[in-house]
């Protein structure tokens, strides 16, 4: 009798033992299933502006605000000409704002007085054009303006690149190709393998100087520079199997 239920014993062990396997199984398979990898990946392209822009100041000074305009009024057809010599056409130039501030009188110890002694008036002029290399000498060349008198002040120029949506895309799908084969070296060691895209997020693209490692957490979108370098990440997660 005692050798029947010791024999019972032995079974229910060995049943128990079976079943919490089976559950442990269930469990490490669900468990493995669930795993999954994050991993950044990036991807790197030069490209050259084929637009650019350029905008400058001319500023007069007159006894009144009349005279301030008059003289403004005057320089302009020589600002346009010179504009046109330089090759730029009429739907390329853009005549802006004037804008204008009273000139007080100052006291010898340099205080201010309600005495208006004259008129300052500016207008800002741009010139744009597909020929990013025109735009560059332009910005070089205009203040040889001052030669004729014109009071000149020029901003930095502006550079684009026209087709960077559609690069975008591009960039996107390789840099989601370089977080892949992060994953799969991350994974090596540990004899798994990357298994399908869970999530898929875009991060910030970096337009930055060819030479620049500069990054920023909302982005950076460079007019500085001709020759700029394009960076797309995206931040994906895979799967383990």
């Amino acid at each position: 009798m005692l050798e029947k239920i010791e024999k019972f014993q032995v079974l229910l062990l060995g049943l128990v033992i079976g079943i919490a396997g089976i559950i442990a199984t269930v469990i490490i398979s669900n468990t493995l299933s669930k795993d999954v990898i994050s991993v950044t990946g990036s991807y790197s392209q030069i490209v050259t502006s084929d637009k650019g822009s350029y905008e400058f100041d001319v500023e007069s000074r007159g006894a009144s605000r009349a005279a301030a305009y008059a003289v403004l009024q005057k320089q302009k057809p020589i600002i346009i000409k010179y504009l046109k010599s330089q090759g730029f056409k009429d739907s390329q130039i853009e005549e802006k704002y004037i804008n204008g501030y009273n000139v007080y009188r100052t006291t010898a110890n340099g205080n201010t007085t309600n005495d208006i002694i004259g008129f300052n008036a500016t207008q800002k002029f741009a010139v744009s054009s597909d020929n990013v290399k025109k735009i560059k000498k332009i910005s070089t060349d205009i203040n040889s303006l001052t030669e004729q008198g014109i009071n000149i002040s020029g901003y930095e120029p502006s550079y684009f690149y026209s087709k960077l949506s559609d690069l975008k895309i591009e960039m996107l799908e390789k840099a989601s190709l370089d977080a892949k084969q992060r994953a799969k070296a991350m994974l090596k060691a540990t004899h798994n393998r990357v298994g399908k895209i869970q999530s898929l997020q875009m991060g910030v693209f970096q337009i930055t100087p060819e030479d620049s490692n500069n990054v920023s957490d909302s982005g950076i979108s460079d007019t500085s520079s001709i020759k700029k370098k394009v960076t797309s990440v995206a931040n994906v997660t895979f799967r383990i199997k």
